[in-house]
């Protein structure tokens, strides 16, 4: 496919003709959110595109198809399955190609382009889908060495069943927020020093990052029948950057013996553009090694089962401080998604679409390429250093957190997931 575009597509820009991620919108001409996709600087209404007969020229594209586009989110988009979203991405890619066999829907038509393509800073934008259950896992085995290295040692740093089983744990679907969405700082009990057997109250301390990349489902499974890993890739409708706050110290204090609670369900940032399976497809990788033999139901055919996503964390001070905190990739994952939605339904948990599952914190092996702050402050014992003078532990009120991630090299056309960003207000008062 030529990636060439009649409209101008900046160089480097994450919505390349390669890539075209669905969202939810609202423009100037429509208060109310419905799907979009992101091209270059631009956003295209597909609500507004198809009901002035954007979609005409596309065989068996009905009134009915139209209507998905007006939904507030994009379950009902997702719902109808990887083959029909690889029809729309497919001809709206020949929609904006340079040598587009549809040049009326919209290259030659100026009231075409007035009423449906929008300069993305003129739109807002929306959580993409209605999640009806999150669930994040635990699947970066650096950030699994490291902290348990910090909490135990390095001979006992990973518990006995890590590498047997993708870890996880159901988190909270109401508190999951587009990217923008200013992040409370949490209240909640922890201990002020190891030492202590009593908690203190009050605003969390140690409110930390954690790194991810989240999948966004399309298909769910009957209660009682698991998804075969070999399917399992069929769910998925697309993926986002996912950053799943955390507040280590309240952490520390609720997680025995049932795991995070207050700790984690109070915010948790997905970026609003969702880049589909198809658009990733031909940037499949292999992920960590795993030396142990797995039970039969989580050994998948394909050895490149997770992708080679490029990851990037800045931090920006409330004083304007920018720095590059991390630059690590989606390859530091030992378990793929496909394995991880196997064994969440192995017992027979249904799914359903608009799911979301976390790949738990993606880091690197070296500095510089750590998904936390936890790993980067060494538990809260150090102090480090970061361009133009930015020293942390943990995030401070006034802070802003941005990932980036994209696959594809400098100089060719990237399919990239944009922003997803959040930034840190102090906490309320009781």
């Amino acid at each position: 496919m030529s990636t060439a575009s009649w409209l101008e597509i900046p160089s480097g820009s994450h919505f390349s003709l390669a890539n075209i991620p669905f969202g939810i919108i609202t423009t100037p001409a429509s208060a109310e959110p419905h799907a979009a996709i992101a091209i270059g600087d631009h956003v295209l209404d597909l609500y507004t595109f198809a009901v002035n007969s954007g979609f005409a020229a596309l065989q068996n594209f009905t009134p009915e198809h139209a209507k998905l586009f007006s939904q507030s989110t994009l379950n009902h988009f997702a719902a109808t399955g990887q083959v029909f979203h690889r029809y729309i991405r497919e001809y709206l890619q020949n929609v904006f190609a340079l040598n587009t066999t549809v040049p009326q829907v919209l290259k030659d038509s100026n009231t075409a382009r007035e009423a449906a393509l929008f300069h993305k800073k003129d739109v807002k934008v929306y959580i993409p889908m209605k999640i009806a259950g999150y669930t994040d896992f635990f699947a970066g085995r650096n950030h699994a060495y490291n902290c348990g290295c910090i909490f135990r040692d390095s001979q006992k740093a990973l518990q006995p069943n890590y590498l047997h089983l993708p870890v996880g744990y159901s988190s909270r679907a109401s508190s999951v927020v587009v990217s923008g969405t200013p992040i409370r700082r949490p209240l909640g009990q922890y201990l002020a020093n190891k030492m202590d057997t009593a908690s203190q109250f009050g605003p969390c301390r140690r409110l930390d990052i954690e790194l991810e990349l989240g999948a966004l489902l399309c298909r769910g499974n009957e209660m009682g029948e698991p998804i075969p890993v070999d399917k399992a890739e069929e769910y998925i409708f697309g993926f986002v950057i996912l950053n799943d706050w955390s507040a280590r110290d309240i952490q520390a204090w609720e997680a025995v013996p049932l795991g995070p609670f207050n700790a984690k369900n109070f915010a948790s940032s997905i970026s609003p553009w969702v880049i589909l399976k198809d658009a990733i497809e031909g940037f499949h990788a292999k992920g960590i090694p795993n030396e142990t033999q797995l039970h039969p139901y989580l050994q998948e055919s394909r050895l490149d089962n997770v992708y080679d996503i490029n990851l990037e964390v800045e931090i920006k001070t409330a004083d304007g401080k920018v720095a590059t905190f991390a630059r690590t990739n989606g390859k530091n994952l030992v378990f793929s998604f496909a394995q991880m939605l196997a064994h969440h339904t192995i017992g027979g948990c249904p799914m359903k679409v608009g799911d979301l599952i976390g790949s738990g914190t993606i880091s690197g092996t070296e500095p510089g390429s750590l998904g936390s702050f936890l790993e980067a402050s060494a538990g809260g014992t150090r102090t480090f250093e970061l361009e133009n003078g930015i020293q942390r532990k943990f995030l401070q009120d006034g802070d802003s957190i941005s990932i980036r991630a994209w696959c594809g090299k400098d100089g060719s056309p990237l399919v990239g997931f944009g922003e997803c960003e959040g930034t840190i207000k102090p906490a309320p008062t009781l």
